[in-house]
């Protein structure tokens, strides 16, 4: 008999655990559309909108991101860094940072996790010798999306030197201005190396990664559930809650419902259509904003109709984006200058402008191209993205009314949309910009290294020497000469893509929950934003 029978069968109540009695802290609920499209917590593969959600919580980076503010870098899990020259950087590592498995964060964790196996498998000697492990006796090889995911993050990478216990440096190959941003991805996050070595495969450690966030992974059920409860000795202070569940429902009226029944505290992807039934309700509010996310359109030059730049042009001048923002966003998101965010800084082009709206325009160029109303592919999701067919539906209207025959095809998955074939011409499609340069969206979606050329959709010689130039080149008025000639290149002569607007995430939540959200796709509940 059990020890717990044996009692209860005596009559004698067991006490609940004395930390269990006094703690507090609210346990919440949270109503998702999808937790991971790969299954799995690695960071690397699990590059998405929802991947971003959750990443924060568990996993960190040397550099931080002030998520809740101006999106620029903080100190994170090192406290400070300076430039040795255009391709060092030297990281002076926070002290006595507790993992999850209990250890404190070495600078060997630190190695590891910017050049080991973790990111680029066994078989790349330079790493596994820059992360002390000799090759092919780590046995944990990653999938090789993983490695490409590294390998397109730290293109330059050479090695992660150990000046003294507590300072790192990154060691790049060649100059890149861009290096700080590049670690402050959650690529880079530093996670244990005694964990990942001791994990029974490299599965197994994807969907419990051992990492340095607020709150550690403690049961991930795949495509239903994942709970996350307090890492209590967390460098940055007690976490707020609990224990954070988050739980897979694809249906947005199942995830108001259930916000409104009290099965769960919050409700993510709140279409903005919906934003009015949820405020109406006193116990209820939406929060959100736009977020550092452009919503975008990819054309594909391998179909025949596509082939023709003058067709693609032609598709840009037939969309009004405003009438699309004010009449399914409810003026609630913003139109973008092209694939660029003013957080870029000196970066930024503030006169560029998105092709205009001119159905005129449109039409001679589909003369010019000798166009003769060839159907034309448009693979789209049901709602992945918040409005993502009522925009298609909408669009394929606009592109009608211009003599253009678009024809929506509703698939499943994202394997689907990407397969390549004859019957694939547009696809639906965001870009995050996940560093305050356009190295950390152009050139990381659509350069040579990019989704868009690896699907096999888009290339131009011209544009990919130039991206070359921009990752690589110091001379900073050069780089926006650079980045305006891209742009010139992608989205008005050779179109790879068409910018729709910029991304807004809103969340539905109970109203006595005291809490923002970040100007991006991550979910915040760290000491500070979260009281109820």
């Amino acid at each position: 008999m059990q020890r717990r029978d044996l009692f209860a069968a005596s009559g004698i109540a067991l006490a609940a655990p004395a930390i269990a009695q006094s703690d507090t802290r609210p346990s919440l609920t949270i109503a998702v559309q999808k937790i991971s499209n790969s299954n799995t917590l690695e960071t690397p593969r699990e590059q998405s909108n929802v991947g971003f959600r959750i990443s924060s919580l568990y996993a960190e980076s040397l550099i931080g991101t002030d998520w809740l503010g101006s999106l620029g870098q903080i100190p994170g899990l090192a406290t400070a860094w300076r430039r040795v020259n255009d391709s060092v950087v030297e990281f002076d590592l926070r002290p006595d940072v507790r993992m999850h498995d209990g250890r404190v964060m070495t600078s060997e964790d630190v190695a590891f996790s910017l050049g080991g196996p973790r990111l680029y498998g066994t078989g790349v000697a330079q790493a596994e010798r820059s992360a002390g492990i000799t090759a092919g006796q780590s046995g944990r090889e990653p999938p090789p999306e993983v490695i490409a995911t590294a390998r397109r993050t730290f293109p330059g990478f050479e090695r992660v030197e150990i000046m003294r216990e507590g300072v790192v440096r990154f060691v790049n190959r060649v100059p890149d201005v861009t290096l700080e941003g590049r670690i402050a991805q959650n690529v880079g996050v530093i996670t244990s190396r005694a964990a990942f070595e001791a994990a029974e495969n490299w599965l197994a450690w994807a969907r419990r990664p051992i990492g340095t966030g607020p709150y550690q992974v403690a049961e991930y059920r795949a495509d239903v559930s994942l709970t996350f409860e307090a890492h209590d000795a967390y460098w940055g202070g007690r976490p707020p809650a609990r224990r954070i569940r988050f739980v897979e429902m694809p249906e947005v009226s199942s995830r108001i419902n259930a916000l409104f029944s009290g099965e769960v505290d919050f409700a993510t992807d709140i279409p903005p259509d919906q934003l009015r039934t949820v405020d109406r309700n006193p116990r209820f509010e939406a929060v959100g904003s736009p977020i550092n996310n452009i919503r975008i359109l990819v054309f594909d030059k391998n179909h025949a109709a596509l082939a023709n730049p003058l067709v693609r042009r032609a598709m840009t001048h037939a969309i009004d984006h405003q009438a699309i923002v004010q009449s399914l966003w409810s003026g609630r998101t913003e139109l973008t200058r092209g694939l660029q965010l003013e957080f870029f800084g000196e970066m930024f082009l503030p006169d560029w402008h998105n092709p205009r709206f001119d159905p005129a325009e449109a039409r001679r160029l589909l003369r010019e191209a000798g166009y003769r109303g060839e159907a034309i592919p448009y693979r789209c999701l049901n709602n992945y993205y918040v409005n993502q067919t009522a925009s298609a539906q909408v669009m394929v209207e606009m592109w009608r009314a211009v003599g253009l025959n678009v024809q929506l095809q509703m698939l499943e998955n994202w394997t689907q949309v990407q397969e390549a074939g004859p019957t694939r011409g547009i696809r639906d499609w965001s870009c995050t910009h996940v560093f305050s340069d356009p190295v950390g969206s152009v050139v990381r979606a659509m350069g040579p290294r990019g989704e868009l050329q690896r699907q096999r959709e888009w290339s131009n010689a011209e544009f990919n020497t130039l991206a070359g130039e921009l990752e690589s080149s110091t001379d900073r008025p050069r780089r926006r000469v650079v980045f305006r000639r891209m742009l010139e290149i992608i989205e008005r002569e050779d179109p790879g893509y068409m910018v729709l607007h910029q991304a807004a995430t809103f969340i539905a939540k109970r109203r006595d929950i005291r809490w923002k959200p970040a100007r991006g796709w991550p979910m915040d509940f760290s000491a500070g934003n979260l009281s109820t």
